[in-house]
């Protein structure tokens, strides 16, 4: 295919394109990713993630900066949330990261959830695909920032980024283990504002009380992203947790979770649309009708419809 090449062949062009074909889910997206999915699998992929207004995008920016000063190209993928007008992202790379446009080294696209769960977009996975056989060394992906729910990045990244800032409620945010679970480095943005210690402190505190997942101690780092103060070490937390996946075998154990989840999505997407193509005109329509009347369950109803796509021809 004459996009694969041009992507191959360095065409940040055809890079935009096929990312545009893989969020309207085309068949010449599919036909391509089948095509890149050789080349991918040398990018080290980056999760950030954290409450909106903790500083999440200044300090993607600011690690893009350092990562480039060190000669690694980046990829970034912004997702944001849905306009209810246009349906694309309301924020947009073009109001973000303003001072990494023009650089060869790095490709920033947003893209909008357009209603996915989780702080990831559906087509985030294959937009990292993308970016991986586009050869970036590094690809960022930076969630929504929907907080507490917000946990599928870890299935997606490597390493996964956890930023807090003061004045979001320290101590009940710090208590709240679900999103701290994920991180693999967390970083207290912001950290020249009142209550910033008071704010480590606390996760620190959450952080001691063991390791919940793995071996690995996640570091706990202060950062103030506007002035770039603290972001090269967490660059070099990155890199450190990269080695230690390396050496320790989680990384080939990472990456076949991961597979397992996306087959398992994708498996479950492709049967549901099947058993629906199945479904007579006007059935799914009645059976609505039927538990609006009350006259049968949700579950019931489920199970009949199953039945009855499973004996038809």
């Amino acid at each position: 295919m004459e996009l694969v090449d041009r992507l191959l062949a360095g065409d940040r062009r055809a890079l935009a394109r096929l990312i545009s074909q893989i969020e309207n889910d085309g068949a010449e997206a599919r036909q391509a990713l089948a095509a890149l999915y050789p080349h991918t699998g040398h990018a080290h992929l980056v999760g950030v993630t954290g409450a909106p207004g903790t500083g999440k995008s200044t300090l993607v920016n600011e690690m893009a900066k350092v990562w480039r000063g060190r000669g690694q190209t980046v990829g970034i993928v912004a997702v944001d949330p849905t306009s209810p007008f246009s349906g694309g992202a309301l924020l947009g790379d073009r109001i973000r990261m303003r001072d990494l446009t023009g650089d060869p080294g790095v490709f920033i696209r947003s893209m909008a959830t357009r209603g996915s769960l989780g702080g990831l977009a559906r087509a985030t996975g294959d937009a990292v695909k993308a970016l991986d056989a586009a050869g970036f060394d590094i690809v960022m992906i930076e969630t929504v920032g929907a907080g507490q729910a917000e946990v599928d990045i870890a299935r997606t990244a490597h390493t996964t980024l956890v930023v807090e800032a003061p004045g979001f409620g320290d101590d009940v945010q710090a208590i709240k283990a679900g999103i701290l679970e994920i991180a693999d480095v967390l970083v207290v943005n912001k950290a020249d504002q009142p209550g910033a210690e008071s704010t480590a402190r606390a996760l620190m505190a959450m952080l001691s009380l063991g390791n919940l997942r793995r071996n690995w101690q996640a570091p706990l780092l202060k950062t103030v992203a506007t002035e770039g103060r603290g972001v090269a070490e967490v660059v070099d937390a990155v890199i450190r947790h990269r080695a230690y996946l390396e050496a320790s075998g989680e990384l080939a154990r990472h990456e076949r979770a991961r597979v397992a989840s996306e087959l398992n999505t994708l498996l479950r997407e492709a049967l549901v649309a099947r058993l629906l193509r199945r479904v007579q005109d006007g059935q799914l329509e009645a059976a609505i009708d039927r538990v609006l009347a009350r006259e049968v369950d949700p579950h019931t109803v489920v199970e009949e419809l199953i039945a009855s796509v499973g004996s038809s021809p």
